[in-house]
């Protein structure tokens, strides 16, 4: 099952989330959870959601079946890495120009004066759009190789170089922290794209993109492009749920008491570790295998894959979810609270940390079985899976958000993972799937994850008596 390069990237993205950690505990320490790190998470916010939806696996996932099948290759990877590069730097020229709509659309809930300080912010962060799209581009094409390593490693560039800023003006008034930590950012962007273009040089995979630009006039790619693109946008949306999810928290989080955008993003970060190690890194190994098997019709090698998968990942999502929720405090307790970041701040970000973590398997699950419908070409049945679970997830927000705060838009969020595995599970085939928990393991998995909730539960018990 390519155990190999999953341990790789794991490993890599693990290296990645934990120097995101560290940055997020200085950023906690710096800023608290106070009305500038609110304005940062707004202006970092699209930028953000963009790298998760396109880094994440949304755009490799529309074109890595699309450049597998393509006759030629290269001139169809540049010709969609120049459209796309074009459009993105208008883009970000027109947020440079006029910063506050955008501000606004992101902060529904704030006044006129609060969005106009965070507006400078927004068009700065904004151009970090234009330099992941650059990264996520060359890592599918480093991907489409079997190698994984530079990219899973990389997003370590941004948080060191935000820890470097932080490092730097950590004194400093919280408007020269926060514009420092925007500008650290680009900086940031910039050294993940090097690094890609020196992998991509190693690899002589440049050679693809040469000849590409070299023939571009003269071979037909165009069926290739209208294939492509009939993927692309449902799998922008099938991919982007979780995401599309939290972008919308953030805008209803306006509307409540001040720090709770900062809690949504302090919990959120934790919960992506495990869904990042896991999940993520298990589901990009995977998606170029399942991709090859299926174009060349072996549907026995591909779910052979998928059977090692859902138990490697059921065991360790299913222990980190259990940790997350029993130990929530313990963990806010230690990677937040000092500084600025106070006792009453960890207990509401414990609060809302749990909630996420509800969601933490279905969301894992959903992620390796999705890879089956993108495989497969079936990227408007995953988008409309999206949709159903977005629509649930976005009406309990709105049911949730008023009684439970900023803890029942995370609540929401889980309850949208459920809808989205469900029904990717049944698209995919529940017959595959029952074929898959008519298992021994079945009975091991639940007798393990309820002896380790009953040891991490005493062990909280000595951990809060002692830090409490």
């Amino acid at each position: 099952m390519r155990l190999k390069s999953i341990f790789t990237n794991s490993f890599g993205i693990l290296f990645s989330r934990v120097t995101g950690l560290g940055r997020d505990v200085l950023m906690a320490s710096a800023l608290g959870a106070s009305v500038w790190s609110d304005m940062f998470f707004v202006a970092f916010k699209l930028p953000n959601l963009f790298r998760r939806i396109f880094a994440e696996g949304a755009f490799t996932q529309a074109f890595m079946p699309s450049f597998v099948s393509s006759r030629h290759k290269g001139v169809f990877a540049t010709a969609i890495f120049l459209r796309f590069l074009l459009f993105l730097m208008a883009f970000s020229l027109l947020i440079t120009f006029f910063p506050e709509p955008i501000t606004k659309l992101l902060a529904w809930g704030w006044d006129s004066e609060l969005i106009g300080k965070t507006s400078p912010m927004t068009a700065i962060n904004f151009w970090y759009l234009d330099l992941i799209f650059i990264v996520t581009f060359l890592a599918t094409l480093l991907q489409y190789k079997n190698h994984f390593a530079t990219t899973a490693m990389s997003t370590a560039l941004l948080n060191i170089s935000m820890i470097a800023a932080l490092y730097i003006y950590m004194k400093e008034d919280p408007k020269t922290v926060a514009y420092a930590l925007s500008f650290a950012v680009l900086i940031g962007g910039i050294l993940q794209v090097m690094v890609h273009l020196i992998t991509l040089n190693k690899l002589n995979l440049h050679k693809i993109l040469i000849g590409g630009w070299k023939y571009r006039k003269s071979k037909d790619v165009n069926e290739e492009k209208k294939q492509f693109q009939s993927l692309f946008l449902p799998g922008i949306l099938g991919n982007s749920t979780p995401q599309i999810s939290a972008f919308i928290d953030t805008l209803l989080a306006t509307f409540l008491m001040t720090g709770s955008v900062s809690y949504l993003f302090y919990a959120n970060r934790i919960f992506q570790l495990p869904l990042a190690i896991i999940a993520i890194a298990t589901a990009t190994v995977l998606f170029p295998a399942v991709s090859k098997a299926l174009k060349n019709k072996n549907e026995t090698e591909a779910y052979k894959n998928l059977n090692q998968a859902f138990w490697l990942l059921s065991f360790l999502l299913g222990g980190a979810m259990v940790g997350g929720i029993l130990l929530a405090e313990p963990i806010v307790w230690l990677l937040f609270e000092r500084g600025k970041f106070t006792q009453v701040q960890t207990l509401e970000t414990v609060m809302v940390l749990q909630m996420y973590m509800v969601g933490l398997l279905p969301f894992g699950l959903a992620k390796l079985f999705s890879l089956f419908l993108y495989a497969s070409h079936r990227h408007l049945k995953a988008a409309k899976i999206a949709v159903y679970s977005l629509v649930t997830s976005v009406t309990a927000s709105l049911i949730l958000m008023h009684p439970l705060g900023a803890s029942g838009l995370a609540l929401a969020g889980s309850l949208g993972g459920w809808v989205l595995f469900i029904l990717t599970v049944k698209e995919v085939g529940t017959d595959k799937f029952m074929e898959i928990v008519r298992s021994k393991r079945s009975l091991y998995w639940v007798f393990g994850l309820l002896l380790f909730s009953f040891a991490l539960y005493e062990i909280n018990h000595l951990l809060l008596e002692y830090i409490r």
